[in-house]
């Protein structure tokens, strides 16, 4: 192939503009030219063919918000339209009141001066009031023969009640008059095991109950942390000692501090997609590209098993010492430490099962494509699904109370833990653009958002009221 500009041989590739170049191409300000022969046979094809799927759908998605967004303008347009001609209106009519009203006095004083230069007498002849008298004499006659009727009506007879008292009533009267009490009161006294134990679990479940009402829930933005990755990332979760992995879709996992500062990138061949931790030193992460899962301990830094699997792995949680790991888009397997499978979970997704979550028996997993979140239980079955408002459901996790927090396009959605009921956590106006993964500290209320490039870290604090 040849440059269309200097009919070169394209044989660089400029990472920064992301694209091949020639010898005589205007890159030199630009960071890390190499050989195009050699990025080539780096790239798996495969790999690529769906980050670019993903992208595409991503963009799509923001596509879509952005007309569904601009047609809601142009309906509030039309509502304003529609408000200002009801109110113009509205206004004509209170006019043409007026103006009736104008009108009717202005004929009330012409009739006064007209009726004031006549009189009744002069313009009334004899043969009319005669008949008027008459007609109303007719109409007292009517009124005189039905009072003459009602004299004989039963509804005009005086009513009376009377009640003859039954003979029984005496002597159940004369028995209640020798009767010294109604009974004898007594006090018995029955001791009562007090459980103290169980006293102090009830109040902790009303508390655990008020706590996971996510009405009651407010997420505040604490700092915002470049990173500057310039990634896509596609998983990250908080280890029990307070640092955050960060994964690059189908790349690195890097390190950072419990207070998001980029500390290293753990040296792992392969092309990495989602990890979760599985003891204080131990993590397992998925490799699509190599239908494997690898256990990591980060101690000695090295890999200590390997679970060839036969077929692409995606999203990954742990939970009650096993593996959930999402394949493709119609198979979840609950798996051991040693790599068998316990329970194989069909399910039905439109993308694939990037994002997932393992806990009490349950998984929880987003569907980007379908506008969802799903939960289900390991026999498969379908516990709730929720689609209302989501745009492109992304990454997810679950907080100590069973909700289950989602990042979805420009929002931050919690959704109840019985799938009934949502809240957005984190709207537009918050201005935390794309966010793509989150993740609590272990046993807090605070944790990290990352952004879809990879570019921020945005530490939050979870607070309920």
């Amino acid at each position: 192939m040849e440059c269309d500009k200097h009919n070169q041989p394209l044989n660089l590739y400029c990472p920064s503009h992301l694209m091949p170049c020639c010898n005589k191409c205007s890159h030199s300000k630009c960071i890390g030219i190499t050989s195009l022969a050699s990025v080539v046979e780096k790239t798996t094809i495969e790999n690529s063919k769906v980050t670019v799927e993903i992208d595409i759908n991503y963009f799509l998605s923001i596509l879509d918000q952005l007309v569904t967004s601009k047609l809601k303008n142009i309906k509030t347009g039309e509502d304003h339209c529609i408000g200002l001609q009801k109110s113009i209106n509205e206004t004509r009519k209170e006019i043409n009141k007026h103006l009736d009203q104008l009108e009717e006095k202005n004929s009330r004083q012409k009739r006064k001066l007209e009726g004031s230069e006549k009189t009744v007498t002069t313009n009334t002849s004899k043969l009319q009031s005669f008949l008027r008298v008459h007609k109303i004499e007719q109409q007292v006659h009517k009124c005189q023969r039905y009072i003459e009727d009602l004299e004989d009506d039963e509804r005009t007879k005086e009513v009376d009640i009377k009640i003859k008292q039954n003979d029984e009533i005496e002597n159940i009267f004369s028995k209640l008059v020798s009767l010294d009490s109604l009974g004898e009161i007594t006090i018995v006294k029955t001791e009562i095991n007090l459980n103290r134990e169980r006293s102090l679990r009830r109040k902790a479940q009303v508390q655990s109950q008020e706590q996971s009402n996510i009405n009651n829930m407010t997420m505040n933005i604490e700092t915002k942390i470049k990173i500057n990755i310039e990634k896509r990332m596609s998983d990250m979760i908080c280890l029990i000692d307070g640092r955050v992995l960060a994964v690059e879709s189908f790349g690195k996992i890097n390190v950072f501090t419990s207070d998001g500062i980029f500390q290293k990138q753990l040296h792992i061949p392969g092309e990495a997609f989602s990890v979760t931790q599985i003891y204080q030193n131990t993590i397992a992460i998925t490799y699509p590209s190599e239908n494997a899962i690898k256990i990591f301990n980060m101690e000695n830094e090295t890999v200590t098993k390997v679970f060839k699997i036969g077929k692409p792995c995606f999203g990954l949680s742990f939970s009650n010492n096993s593996l959930a790991v999402g394949f493709e888009k119609d198979e979840i397997r609950i798996m051991d430490l040693e790599g068998n499978t316990l329970t194989s979970i069909h399910v039905q997704s439109e993308s694939h099962l990037f994002n997932l979550s393992y806990c009490d028996k349950r998984v929880f997993y987003s569907d980007h494509e379908g506008k969802a979140v799903y939960c289900v239980d390991e026999s498969g079955k379908q516990i709730w699904q929720y689609k209302q408002d989501l745009t492109d459901p992304r990454g997810l996790c679950k907080d100590t109370y069973g909700n289950i927090f989602v990042a979805d396009c420009a929002l931050l959605i919690v959704i109840s833990k019985d799938g009934q009921g949502s809240k957005v956590l984190i709207g537009r106006e918050d201005r935390v653009k794309y966010p793509q993964c989150i993740c609590f500290k272990h046993n807090a209320s605070s944790g990290f958002i990352c952004d879809y490039n990879g570019s921020k870290l945005v530490k939050f604090d979870l607070s309920r009221e």
